[in-house]
């Protein structure tokens, strides 16, 4: 079964990379209300069936259990995955800080590449930017990390152009994985353009923002325990609200003009964009049926303008996703 048929090359990896790839913050259970393991293994190798051989994870999502799912889910299958994790940030009782100093970034990687059942990573991202080291010593490590083949590519996620140029003068860079999605497109501005400009492959976390442009809810869907939504600002009345009516008449334009689901339309909005991939989170395999409909179809220009205004019709108080920004931590660390 193979229902991907887009993939682009990301500079440093020899393998095609899917233009769907597979989330798995969700996967790491903290935040998300919890996880079921097998379900989520289950999902991981539906997902390289599948043709999505793009895997994202990070260490702090479930503080080590996502990244450890996935390397027991690729035993066996690691040849036909590409695995993107990330660096740089630290946790523990006073909450989750940006760390970029060497020390950290030397004891993360053999930390992840030990989760991973692996001896090599392919694409390894700083998941926030730490100010309190230079972005070119962040990059000078990690390209230490790429010349011992510990990592096929180097990359960075929340990062704006500025702290990018600054990154690349000690090291290449191939990716950036900013929030990206039809509700939160402030990269629209500066890091898309700049991706395009400099041959950067976008990483477009949020795909489906939290679910949201799923389609599958409604104004008595709740959440449990510790899942971020809860304190997200778009899931608070009066904003969701606004939200789902948004997502509404967008499952009424996507069925009437390209007869896809609403799902199928969030993700081929992405796709069209530039040089994109959606990452799409999921924690059971039937979150995935709706893969293939992504492909084999484009926007134009008028469903692109008929789709802003949907937008600025229903969300009458728009906000971003930087609820979900990590503080920085005590200099004297």
């Amino acid at each position: 079964m193979k229902d991907v048929t887009e993939t682009l090359h990301i500079a440093g990896i020899d393998t095609p990379v899917s233009r769907i790839g597979l989330g798995t913050w969700a996967i790491g259970g903290a935040m998300w209300g919890g996880t079921d393991d097998n379900a989520s293994v289950a999902t991981i190798r539906s997902a390289v069936e599948r043709g999505i051989n793009l895997i994202d994870t990070a260490p702090v999502y479930g503080f080590g259990h996502s990244e450890a799912i996935v390397g027991r889910a690729l035993e066996g299958l690691r040849d036909k995955a590409v695995i993107a994790t990330k660096v740089a940030l630290a946790w523990g009782d006073d909450g989750i800080r940006r760390n970029s100093t060497p020390a950290r970034i030397q004891t993360e990687v053999e930390d992840s590449l030990r989760r991973l059942r692996t001896d090599y990573i392919d694409l390894y991202q700083v998941h926030w930017p730490d100010t309190l080291v230079p972005f070119d010593e962040t990059a000078a490590t990690l390209e230490k990390l790429r010349e011992a083949g510990k990592i096929r590519a180097i990359g960075v996620s929340n990062f704006s152009p500025a702290q990018m140029d600054t990154f690349r003068r000690a090291a290449p860079l191939a990716a950036v994985q900013p929030p990206y999605n039809l509700f939160e497109r402030a990269i629209d501005a500066d890091v898309l353009p700049y991706a395009k400009r400099e041959k950067l492959v976008v990483l477009a976390y949020g795909a489906l923002c939290r679910g949201l442009l799923s389609g599958r809810m409604n104004e008595n869907t709740t959440f449990e325990g510790d899942d971020l939504r809860k304190s997200d600002p778009k899931f608070q009345a009066p904003r969701f609200g606004q939200y789902l009516a948004a997502v509404s008449a967008l499952k009424d334009f996507a069925k009437a003009r390209h007869d896809k689901s609403v799902l199928a339309l969030a993700i081929r909005w992405v796709l069209d964009r530039g040089p994109t991939i959606a990452l799409w989170g999921a924690r059971r395999p039937d979150q995935l049926d709706g893969v293939h409909d992504a492909f084999g179809w484009q926007l134009s220009a008028q469903d692109l303008a008929d789709i802003d205004e949907i937008l600025a019709k229903y969300v009458t108080s728009p906000i971003g996703p930087e609820f979900m920004a990590p503080r920085l931590r005590d200099a004297k660390i």
